[in-house]
């Protein structure tokens, strides 16, 4: 676990600032990318979530979550789809190994459905669920692919929703943590790496005024289940336990100190909202001044649970945004939400130019520098922590009037990938940071949440027209080559 100091300053976020400014374009000119550059043991792998991929919603007992009934309702996703089916991986999963194995990858991410080892959130096992995941891990492990595995990517079993509105309660912690053990139980005996949540900064929004009890009652789950994994199951399993945390990386629109001092907030409002808690016991100061009493406190105890209770944080990364001090506070005062609290503008554009090439995505701008901002920042803020990009990629549009053999040629994705490694290799290699591994999102083609198939992320193209038969990118033969040079 981490002990870990706060060590982080406007002084020093400044210099960082500058320092990046002066020195990333020659190192973009002067890193040759190699697997080998990297250091030993660095890990590469794809992820996944179970919703995203599995399908099989009706199969061997999984219970219904609150992504089913989201999809199904009219006019909640952009091309009126669900995952229903998804891309099949609960019925192709070996197929989809080889297809990591042969790319040379060292591990694979992916969730486990909550709904799928207890339909109802809790109570009754369901031994169907627990058999498929076991397949799951053994057939990585045959391929010799480490299993990295997500408790939870967001899909809520409904009956929880529907007993006690879900993490607005405080009686989900304890129904997370029995999850939570029950995986460890189950599956920790080969699992050796396990995030507790993925990206709660994204679905505790979907609380609206609850935002803040909601991401309250999710650190206090994780905490919950890192005391039990270290209690119970570490000295055994000799396991590591982390949390996945999506974060923008945020420069100043200006180099006035109120835009400095917003770029600050915004990370602290992003970042800092799941991450302090879990280094220092307690919430950013700024949230604790701007939120007020709407931000809950944590009792003594659980503060001291809270503390310390990271083995590493894996960080979710695509994008940088600029920050602009929000002078007028209309928004702040109408709105009430994360980022509105945090008295922060962001935006893309500055003076009408955007900040990188857009992918498909309206959020995914390309900016390479912000990997190595980012790292700087994580390793200056909370001491140098163990850290895992445990996503990172972008997306291209599904278009029907584009042919697959155009589809696979995706030289945009290429240089995306070559050059977030190479600001990444550089915070290592120069800057000193702590990062053990490097996640693509994603594999395959999925569904992606509101924008259902709209939107293409993977390596692998999925003909959602033809059975699903998957294509390899030019990406593929870029990452093959990649993790095979020396």
């Amino acid at each position: 676990m981490l002990r870990l100091r706060r060590c982080m300053s406007l002084v020093l976020l400044t210099g960082v600032l500058i320092f990046w400014e002066n020195c990333l374009a020659a190192t973009n000119d002067c890193i040759a990318l190699k697997r080998s550059s990297f250091p030993k043991g660095f890990v590469f792998g794809t992820a996944s979530s179970a919703y995203q991929y599995e399908g099989a919603v009706k199969e061997d007992g999984r219970g219904q979550t609150i992504w089913d009934k989201f999809a199904h309702s009219s006019g909640t996703v952009v091309d009126s789809s669900n995952a229903d089916v998804a891309v099949d991986q609960y019925h192709r999963f070996d197929d989809d190994i080889k297809l990591m194995k042969d790319m040379g990858m060292d591990a694979y991410r992916f969730s486990i459905a909550w709904s799928r080892i207890f339909p109802d959130g809790s109570g009754h096992l369901n031994q169907a669920g627990v058999d498929h995941y076991n397949n799951l891990i053994n057939a990585l492990l045959a391929n010799g692919i480490e299993p990295y595995v997500t408790l939870y990517h967001w899909d809520l079993p409904q009956a929880l929703e529907d007993k006690y509105q879900g993490w607005l309660s405080s009686q989900i912690i304890d129904d997370f943590a029995t999850y939570a053990e029950t995986c460890f139980q189950k599956f920790g005996d080969r699992v050796k790496q396990w995030m507790t949540f993925n990206e709660p900064h994204s679905f505790v929004q979907e609380y609206d005024v609850g935002l803040y009890i909601a991401g309250h009652n999710v650190l206090l789950a994780h905490a919950t289940a890192m005391d039990i994994y270290i209690k119970n199951y570490k000295g055994k399993q000799q396991g590591s336990v982390g949390i996945s945390v999506d974060s923008f990386w945020y420069e100043p629109a200006t180099n006035l100190t109120e835009d400095i001092h917003a770029a600050q907030r915004a990370l602290e409002f992003f970042l800092g909202w799941f991450v302090d808690p879990l280094v220092f016991g307690d919430y950013p100061t700024s949230m604790r001044t701007r939120v007020g009493c709407r931000l809950p406190r944590f009792s003594k105890a659980e503060s001291i649970l809270l503390k310390g209770s990271l083995d590493f944080v894996g960080i979710n990364h695509y994008t940088t945004w600029y920050a602009k001090n929000n002078s007028t506070n209309i928004t702040g005062s109408l709105l009430r939400d994360t980022m509105s609290d945090s008295g922060a503008v962001t935006l893309p554009f500055r003076n009408g130019k955007p900040i990188g090439v857009r992918a498909n995505s309206k959020w995914l701008y390309i900016v390479p520098r912000g990997i190595r901002s980012l790292m700087n920042y994580i390793k200056t803020r909370y001491g140098n922590p163990p850290v895992i990009i445990t996503e990172n990629g972008m997306d291209d549009p599904n278009s029907p009037f584009t042919p697959i053999k155009i589809a696979l040629k995706d030289e945009k994705r290429i240089k995306y990938h070559n050059d977030y490694l190479t600001n990444l290799l550089a915070s290592i290699k120069e800057d000193g940071c702590n990062v053990k591994g490097y996640f693509v999102w994603s594999l395959l083609d999925n569904w992606e949440w509101e924008s259902g198939y709209t939107s293409r992320f993977g390596l692998y193209f999925v003909d959602y027209k033809d059975k699903l038969k998957r294509y390899p990118k030019d990406s593929v033969h870029w990452f093959k080559n990649f993790l095979a040079s020396t």
